[in-house]
């Protein structure tokens, strides 16, 4: 629906201005005059928002890559060690089952009758049987347990291979989701460098518009009638943490301390408030506790689109602080200056 939208709005806009193509976009693009008009200018910005709105989506695609690859590497250094212990049980089991091998070799030429006929004390040797049933049966556990470590160790194995394949397939995918990305922010950067300095203020002062449009629109609502939730301790540290990085650089992938993305501020905001959260936005929507937002409180997080792409830390007053997008800086903005999906709380 998204993609047909645009093609329509191209075409509405192509017999005014010319058309870009722009790789990896399957529809020309506005290009602005230098006396484009406002109409122009709307459809660059719906333009604009279209192309990073892809690149966030890209870019919790290549977070989450990078999340697993972290747990991954982090689980083969683990079945490393586990491997190496088990190799170090193993052959000091092997030292012990061969010494009892032995043992019993050098005891059992004549059957145990023949032996209790030529002991000269029968006693003697009646308490040495029952000392060889007591090695019998230390042989057979050492046996089991020489047949498990041999089984664990080739079950490290597998997991590790497993390990492994699923690391180079993230690594496929972190690649893929990091060529979007670019290919996403290049092409909004081409479109922004057309425009001329005026008509640069001109689409600042449309997005701040269409912000505060859907800010007024949302507060009008009435939703911050209900809204009367306080700040957790936890959730105290976490506004103080995200609002001191204010005018911060926004960076796909970044989780501080010098920048940050939408989802890097948040989850690293709540691990300084104690609580370690997913990394990803969708993540942080699938995996935290939802709740209304007329029990939404500071410190919770706001995810917005329908496919969670971003995520914004509440602050109160009907504001949030976020990492906008490529080109931005961390920024307090409204609550409802964009789609909100749903609430959700980290310290639940």
């Amino acid at each position: 629906m998204r993609a047909a939208k645009r093609r329509l709005l191209a075409t509405a806009v192509a017999c005014v201005v010319a058309v870009l193509a722009v790789p990896g976009v399957a529809f020309a693009s506005p290009e602005p005059t230098p006396s484009a008009s406002a109409k122009d200018l709307e459809a660059v910005r719906e333009k604009l928002d279209g192309l990073y709105h892809d690149a966030a989506v890209a870019t919790d695609s290549y977070n989450a890559a990078e999340e697993r690859a972290r747990k991954q590497s982090a689980a083969i250094v683990d079945l490393a060690k586990k491997i190496v212990e088990g190799q170090k049980k193993l052959d000091e089991l092997k030292k012990r089952a061969g010494a009892a091998a032995a043992a019993q070799y050098r005891s059992g030429g004549l059957p145990d009758e023949a032996q209790l006929m030529l002991s000269d004390n029968p006693q003697q040797f009646l308490d040495g049987a029952g000392r060889v049933l007591q090695g019998e049966r230390a042989a057979k556990g050492l046996i089991g347990e020489l047949t498990r470590t041999q089984e664990d160790l080739q079950q490290y194995a597998t997991d590790a291979s497993a390990q492994w394949q699923k690391l180079e397939a993230d690594r496929k995918a972190k690649e893929s989701a990091r060529k979007e990305i670019r290919t996403q922010i290049a092409a909004a950067e081409k479109l922004e460098s057309r425009l001329e300095k005026k008509e640069k203020e001109r689409l600042a002062e449309l997005e701040r518009e269409a912000a505060y449009k859907a800010q007024s629109a949302w507060l009008g609502t009435g939703v911050m009638d209900e809204i009367k939730g306080s700040a957790s301790e936890a959730g105290k540290k976490a506004v103080a943490f995200a609002t001191q990085q204010i005018g911060k650089p926004y960076e796909w992938g970044a989780e501080g301390p010098r920048s940050y993305d939408c989802s890097g501020l948040t989850s690293q905001a709540w691990l300084e408030a104690g609580h370690p959260i997913p990394r990803t936005s969708q993540e942080q929507w699938k995996q935290l506790k939802h709740v209304d937002i007329k029990d939404m409180r500071p410190g919770d997080l706001i995810i917005y689109f329908d496919d969670a792409s971003h995520v914004a830390l509440y602050i109160g007053d009907g504001a949030i602080v976020h990492a906008p997008r490529p080109g931005r800086t961390v920024t307090i903005a409204g609550a409802g200056s964009m789609p909100i999906l749903g609430v959700v709380r980290p310290d639940a």
